[in-house]
């Protein structure tokens, strides 16, 4: 299926369901996500307080690998990592997959470690599935872009260089300027 079509699709079920959806407003433009409280609960709670407590406003995307994924929600453009709230129980089994376009949460080697990092599938990634991963848990799918994956596209072709502990970091600063909810149900 075309990728606009299901844009389109995935736009207007949630908007006929009164779905969630967050705006991220970045340097290279607006990213829209829908939000699946349905499926991944606890997930979209933790993300929505992050979120509503302005702590998503000016961090980076620190991490990004052409053909897996972008990566944000953790440090500052002085690449100090901001404070988190405890972590949150991992719910990667929860029907939805690692396809290119969706939100997952960003987790250490403990499968329940996941706080504020979040990434955004650049290509499809089975492999994060807990069906597929190696550690048999995986990585808690929890939204989707349902608008602004040229940007997200925009991000995921900046070139990188390592600096410090990070292996992947843009070149070009590129930041979220502010995450705002739109809509609730």
């Amino acid at each position: 299926m075309n990728s606009k079509i299901l844009a389109l699709s995935t736009a207007l079920l949630c908007a006929a369901a009164g779905a969630q959806t967050v705006k991220l407003s970045t340097t290279e433009g607006d990213i829209r996500v829908q939000l699946d409280a349905e499926k991944a609960p606890k997930t979209v709670a933790n993300f929505l307080q992050y979120v509503k407590a302005g702590h998503y406003n000016g961090v980076i995307f620190h991490r990004v690998i052409d053909n897996f994924m972008i990566q944000t929600g953790g440090y500052t453009v002085k690449l100090a990592q901001k404070p988190t709230k405890p972590a949150i129980p991992l719910e990667s089994n929860n029907g939805l997959l690692n396809t290119r376009g969706t939100l997952a949460m960003a987790r250490t080697a403990d499968p329940n470690s996941a706080t504020a990092q979040f990434f955004i599938n650049v290509a499809d990634n089975a492999f994060l599935d807990a069906a597929n991963a190696r550690d048999g848990k995986g990585y808690a799918v929890f939204g989707q872009v349902i608008e602004g994956m040229d940007v997200v596209d925009k991000i995921k072709s900046i070139p990188t260089s390592p600096q410090g502990v990070h292996q992947n970091l843009p070149t070009k600063t590129v930041l979220i300027t502010k995450a705002i909810v739109e809509s609730k149900k």
